[in-house]
């Protein structure tokens, strides 16, 4: 596939418009990194720090305690970890052995972790020696193919004293009993070796991951990514990064070797934080920080603020609900978060008031992207300086990512420049397919001009300045008396009122009209705030027929894991009592 250079004049200077030399098998980024900075900080835990080399050694033992087990090329193995220094490790180690990852949200209910297991056919799974972890994963696995269990305890890497004290204390979390059977993780790498078997990885065909999306429009569907795949779109994020990294400095790629520090705060479960926070951190051999629970502290989000003083991330990709909760927390004048250099903005759109309040609190720049799980998962971003970029759309393709609107009524139609219609994408990051379901994998391919395209379900134009904007989801669009109402644009609205700190809108049944919009709101912190005073503020800055007609205030507005606003809870909520 051939791609012509992206039609704009903002095309970020010294970024390509092609990438190559992504055919390479996604653990070499760890044998790399082990070579070049061998001693330098990956993973940073508690105090506790480990380098690439001993990531390396590690994730080398479990690939040879796996395939002592019997797992071979193509098996399933399953992480029900959250954010602790052993992810990397098993993750890579995973994929040394030439068996595929399968990454499980940690606050599954024991049904939704059994559904993907026995989906995915896992053969083994790494879990957390805690109550509420192992006990899910001890009723999960029953009736699936899981042979091998492995209990992962947070005192393996903790440092030498904290371990001590914590475990004559009782601190350290752990299941109260192992089921027979079940190996502990300092147990199996005290029984292997330092040496993966020899495993030939084709990176275009051989899958790395299969990874489940949330299951919107049904029961989730796993996607499964190739090596390269990862390799590509990680490479295509070094390419399109241009940071300054002293004050008067020139623009450049990010700095290697350690100057870097990425804040682990989205779970490296979902393909945003694996790849943007835990695989970027190894490609270029920088510390991560590891944040098992954002939420911690009083009030939450207290913990994380409190780790970006003291470790001085440089590099935070998050979701818009965590701009919204360091901007809104009540104690945020009393951290230093100056070390933030860069911050990617993805999951979800950005509303462009919420970035401006996160950059004035800073100093950091938000250059905001766009992807999906299906795409591993970048497709676009913003160029990565705020005269350049343009808050509220999501920037460019990744170099070498085609990116066409198409007709959303049949996805065979390009629209011209300016346009709504569905977003298709064909890059080397999509996915080969969904596992083990074709005619699902058939429905989002279109083939145009030669090439395989992805019918992404969402809807955006490009701009007159090539920006692509997304206007909404497809589902998500309300129809109001013929007009189509984007909820994205009435969130944007309402986000810029100074009471409003969180903020979702859902179409619901109409006699007259057939939808009408409703508006889910939750106020700052300390604030109060009336139906009269919404809706007073909407008469004043939209259009009437995308006002909302009803307001309801709400303590918390349903998120999911990784922060994403969770419409279609509300959704089915209002269908429930109308």
């Amino acid at each position: 596939m051939t791609t012509a250079p992206w039609k704009t004049p903002y095309w970020p200077e010294g970024v390509p418009h092609e990438i190559d030399d992504y055919n390479m098998p996604l653990f070499q980024l760890l044998d790399d990194a082990a070579r070049d900075y061998p001693n330098q900080a990956y993973t940073i835990f508690n105090d506790a720090t480990r380098s690439f080399a001993q990531v390396k050694e590690t994730a080398d033992r479990i690939a040879n305690f796996l395939h002592a087990q019997g797992i071979r090329k193509g098996d399933r193995v399953a992480i029900f970890l959250p954010n602790l220094p052993h992810y990397p490790a098993v993750y890579f180690g995973i994929l040394k052995a030439g068996a595929v990852c399968v990454t499980c949200n940690p606050l599954y209910t024991p049904g939704e972790l059994n559904y993907q297991l026995n989906d995915a056919g896992a053969k083994a799974l790494f879990c957390m020696d805690h109550p509420q972890f192992y006990d899910t994963a001890g009723k999960a696995i029953r009736d699936t193919s899981v042979e091998t269990v492995v209990i992962c305890n947070v005192k393996s890497y903790l440092p030498w004293l904290k371990g001590f004290l914590g475990g004559l204390l009782g601190k350290i979390p752990h299941a109260e009993r192992h089921a027979p059977g079940h190996l502990m993780f300092d147990d199996v790498l005290a029984g292997a070796d330092p040496a993966p078997p020899e495993v030939t990885i084709d990176p275009m065909e051989d899958l790395a991951l299969i990874i489940y999306t949330g299951g919107t429009t049904g029961r989730p569907k796993g996607a499964a990514l190739t090596h390269s795949n990862f390799v590509y779109d990680l490479k295509g994020l070094d390419a399109w990064a241009r940071l300054v990294h002293e004050e008067g400095g020139s623009p450049e790629g990010i700095r290697r070797g350690g100057y870097h520090c990425y804040l682990g705060v989205l779970p490296w479960y979902h393909s945003f934080g694996m790849t943007c926070a835990m695989l970027s951190a190894c490609a270029s051999g920088s510390r991560l920080v590891c944040v098992p629970d954002p939420r911690a502290g009083d009030p939450p989000f207290t913990e994380v603020l409190k780790l970006v003083q003291k470790h001085r991330p440089t590099l935070m990709p998050a979701v818009p609900t965590i701009f919204v909760a360091f901007t809104n927390h009540s104690l945020l004048d009393q951290f230093d978060l100056t070390s933030l250099m860069g911050c990617f903005s993805g999951g979800a759109p950005l509303p462009p008031e919420v970035c401006k309040r996160f950059e004035e609190k800073t100093g950091a720049v938000i250059f905001e992207g766009y992807g999906l799980s299906e795409t591993a998962p970048v497709v676009t971003a913003n160029p990565t300086f705020k005269d350049t970029r343009k808050i509220g759309s999501i920037g460019f393709p990744l170099p070498g990512t085609v990116l066409k609107i198409l007709d959303a009524e049949t996805g065979q139609t390009e629209l011209p420049q300016g346009e709504d219609g569905e977003v298709a994408i064909c890059g080397p990051q999509v996915m080969r397919e969904y596992w083990n379901k074709p005619e699902e994998t058939a429905e989002v391919f279109r083939e145009i001009e030669g090439n395989r395209f992805f019918l992404t379900g969402d809807i955006g134009h490009v701009d007159e300045n090539g920006f692509v904007v997304i206007t909404d989801r497809k589902k998500d669009m309300i129809l109001v008396g013929g007009f189509n109402v984007y909820p994205r644009e009435v969130e944007d609205i309402l986000f810029t009122h100074p009471k409003v700190a969180l903020v979702a809108v859902v179409g619901i049944p109409d006699e007259k009209s057939g939808e009408t919009v409703k508006a889910f709101i939750q106020v700052n912190p300390g604030e109060t705030c009336t139906e009269e005073e919404i809706l007073q503020f909407c008469k004043e800055n939209m259009a009437g027929y995308k006002r909302p007609r009803q307001i309801e205030f709400r303590d918390a507005i349903p998120v999911s894991a990784v922060g994403k606003v969770l419409r279609r809870v509300l959704r089915d909520e209002e269908s429930k009592t109308a």
